[in-house]
């Protein structure tokens, strides 16, 4: 029997192929393959073999990269009724279901397209998470990751992919090399995957800012992201047509105190943007960490003077740079319905 010929009446039409030449025992069971059968078809030089426990590649080469990841989630989901193969779900009727099973790690990063990742082919180890209670040992290529609570996975390539922090977090705490920490970081926020502020939340989660490694590439981190959200703010005035600001200034009062720095001012509106680049760091809470407390009086401050500060994110400049420009042009066109603004020294910062 070759991976090409039919293994019972009942039709395999719903499988892709990938599904086809990767599958469970219970699944060939339910396909009319007995195990006496699975274990001819899997002898040494037979036309299949076993890929991992209970997990058989229906063809006799090595494993393709897809074939490898789909190999590890099928060992790794939870186990469906004995005798019943694993059923496609709503939102995707042509795949099946990996209950209880995420790809993390180096694997879920290549899949989110991280350059400096090795392909699925080249990984020597695929991480999958599983809840904290599965009885299920790490074995083969596959490294078990046990958690808490497993995290809300996305679709990638129709596989449950761990979100990019949550797999960065994963991958980092397996890793030793200072530079490859750095570039696995830098990637993360330099590429567009996701903000500075939630890989080092996830970090801190799981505890590896004390690493020397992970902190020192996570200044360089906080660092890209800030340069990655002025750029942004630099794209949003210029493609959105605001007028030109005076950019990365300082607020004084004459002859008197520090008013705060600022991203962008429009000295004739007294219209200023302010980017929120903060990162949490370990000690901090979660929703109220250390510096918002000055944010907000900085802004409170500049406010009462008469000064309009929009307050904005680099995932907001991101997501919706149009909603942004928005208001910062509302902003722009109050201004001359409000009471004059108080004189304020602008210096370069």
């Amino acid at each position: 029997m070759t991976h090409d010929t039919p293994l019972s009446p009942r039709s395999l039409s719903h499988l892709s192929d990938v599904h086809r030449r990767v599958l469970t025992a219970a699944q060939l069971r339910a396909h009319g393959v007995t195990p006496a059968e699975q274990t001819e078809q899997c002898r040494p030089g037979g036309p299949w073999r076993e890929l991992l426990p209970n997990v058989v590649l229906l063809h006799p080469g090595p494993p393709t990269g897809e074939e490898r990841l789909h190999g590890a989630l099928l060992y790794t989901a939870r186990a469906a009724t004995p005798g019943v193969p694993l059923q496609p779900t709503s939102e995707s009727p042509h795949r099946p279901r990996y209950a209880e099973a995420v790809l993390t790690g180096l694997a879920a990063l290549t899949l989110h397209g991280f350059s400096c990742t090795p392909a699925p082919l080249s990984l020597d180890r695929v991480d999958v998470l599983v809840p904290r209670l599965r009885r299920l040992r790490s074995t083969g290529y596959v490294r078990v990751l046990r958690t808490p609570v497993l995290p809300v996975p996305q679709s990638v390539s129709g596989l449950p992919v761990a979100p990019v922090p949550r797999a960065l977090a994963d991958a980092v705490a397996e890793l030793t090399d200072a530079e490859a920490v750095r570039r696995l970081l830098t990637e993360a926020v330099r590429g567009g995957h996701c903000e500075p502020a939630a890989v080092v939340r996830e970090l801190t989660r799981a505890k590896l800012l004390g690493r020397a490694q992970v902190r020192d590439a996570v200044d360089s981190l906080v660092a890209e992201g800030r340069s990655a959200a002025e750029d942004r703010l630099y794209r949003m005035v210029r493609e959105y047509g605001l007028p030109d600001p005076v950019w990365n200034v300082d607020l004084r009062l004459p002859g008197g105190p520090h008013l705060g720095g600022l991203d962008a001012y429009w000295p004739d509106h007294a219209v200023a943007v302010e980017l929120d680049t903060r990162a949490p760091r370990p000690g901090d809470r979660e929703d109220d960490d250390a510096l918002w407390p000055e944010y907000a009086r900085k802004r409170e401050h500049l406010e009462r003077l008469g000064i309009t500060v929009v307050h904005t994110t680099p995932k907001k400049l991101r997501d919706c740079p149009e909603q942004q420009a928005a208001v910062v042009r509302t902003a722009l066109m109050a201004s001359g319905d409000r009471d004059p603004a108080a004189y304020v020294v602008v210096l370069p910062r």
